[in-house]
């Protein structure tokens, strides 16, 4: 096996979430970055990455990282890396880039630089005096400059990890999976308790819960870039594979419930349920939030409603706000979790959360809004 150092990339407010993740996989030397997680591992670690992490949004292999103030140097320091380790002579390996803060601010001639350093490299490597054909499996590098630290990157993950594979229809502005799973991870919500959404949208947030109530990898239905490249034993997907079907609790009973007022958003929920495999364990339903009801106590409600940012719907969502507000009134026993960008949804709502949370969703500034219900009381031992 080689000794590789990896990275997760996640969604700014998200890093810890992730780097959690990385060390309950049992991955080590952890480093948590703005926007980054690092961590250190083999072939296994990059396939069980790829499978198991919810939140990030991709796993790339780190070939290199070191200063580089002018062209110069970024072209010799990139030809000495060792490329010819990773990519194959039939590889395609195309480089995308971007600079912050850096001397070296134009991201088209980093570029070029980096995939002309690479082409060296490879054809003394190969012994090759012509350019490579380059219609072998993907190998896409990316030049990251921060600083004037540049990160050079293989991506292992191909589509971002947000593509769980379930989702081929989405509503006109769906949350991403990544981060509806971030979302129920921040919350207290178990398996054995009951799970709501009241503005389900094509369905996300019950689905990505009842991946997470049976355990069910994410990256189980998908393919990733790296499943074709050379050097990964095709036995060690496999097994990794193999293991996560092993540890999933595909009959655990779960009572997710999603609602909307739009009976094409229900149709669209169902749709991607079923693609999911959860036909059986989540109920969608057409319903106005003013309309929830339930019968059972210690439940979840996590939601993305509408935030109002377009002037005509600003005080239709802001309804939509005191009616859960009011339709959350009785359940004394549930917790309530909301993300949105709209800055009076306390005010709204009708209490102050009980724990506010900073996040982005997508280039959005949201909060997330946390309201904490009762907690069961102790039985006291006889």
């Amino acid at each position: 096996m080689t000794q590789l150092r990896l990275l997760a990339t996640a969604a700014m407010g998200l890093e810890a979430l992730v780097a959690n993740e990385v060390r309950a996989l049992g991955f080590e030397n952890v480093k948590v970055e703005n926007g980054k997680v690092y961590f250190d591992g083999d072939e296994k670690t990059l396939v069980k990455a790829n499978l198991w992490l919810r939140t990030a949004d991709r796993v790339k292999l780190v070939v290199g990282e070191f200063k580089a103030e002018t062209f110069d140097e970024l072209f010799e320091q990139t030809k000495a890396l060792p490329w010819a380790d990773f990519i194959p002579e039939d590889g395609e390996f195309p480089v995308i880039g971007r600079s912050v803060k850096s001397k070296l601010f134009s991201v088209s001639d980093c570029q070029a630089i980096v995939k002309k350093a690479v082409v060296d490299n490879l054809k003394t490597a190969y012994n090759r005096k012509t350019w490579f054909p380059e219609d072998g499996a993907l190998y896409r590098i990316e030049v990251a400059i921060h600083k004037d630290i540049a990160t050079l990157t293989l991506d292992t993950s191909g589509t971002g990890l947000h593509k769980r594979g379930y989702r081929e229809l989405h509503s006109g502005a769906p949350i991403k999976e990544t981060m509806a799973a971030a979302l129920i991870m921040l919350t207290n919500w178990t398996p054995d308790k009951p799970f709501a959404d009241p503005f389900c949208g094509s369905g996300t947030l019950p689905i990505e819960a009842a991946m997470i109530g049976q355990n069910i990898a994410p990256g189980l239905n998908r393919e990733f870039a790296s499943e074709k490249w050379n050097w990964i034993d095709k036995k060690v997907w496999y097994e990794a594979v193999g293991e996560a079907q092993d540890v999933a609790k595909y009959d655990l009973p779960l009572e997710i419930q999603g609602s909307d007022i739009d009976h094409k958003m229900i149709e669209l929920s169902k749709n991607n349920a079923n693609e999911a495999g959860f036909e059986d364990f989540i109920t969608f339903k057409q319903m106005q939030v003013r309309d929830f009801t339930t019968r059972k106590d210690y439940g979840c409600l996590v939601t993305n409603p509408p935030y109002g940012e377009r002037l005509g719907e600003r005080e239709e969502v802001a309804q939509m706000y005191r009616d859960l507000g009011m339709a959350m009134k009785p359940y004394d026993t549930w917790s309530v979790y909301v993300i949105t960008s709209n800055e009076k949804f306390e005010e709204y709502y009708g209490r102050s959360a009980t724990k506010k949370r900073k996040l982005y969703n997508g280039d959005l500034k949201t909060d997330y809004y946390q309201y904490f219900g009762k907690r069961p009381l102790r039985q006291k031992q006889s």
